[in-house]
């Protein structure tokens, strides 16, 4: 009789962002989050 078992290892890190991705992050955010606003706005009138 012959079992055959594969072992696998999975390693997460925490990805480092540089400053630029996190300021870029954070434009991105506040656009998001003004279209939604501006969208709810519209539907408001409906």
């Amino acid at each position: 009789m012959t079992l055959n078992i594969l072992f696998f290892t999975i390693t997460i890190k925490k990805r480092e962002m540089s400053l630029e991705e996190v300021r870029h992050n954070e434009m991105v955010e506040k656009l998001l989050e003004e279209n939604r606003d501006r969208q709810a706005q519209y539907m408001r009138q409906f």
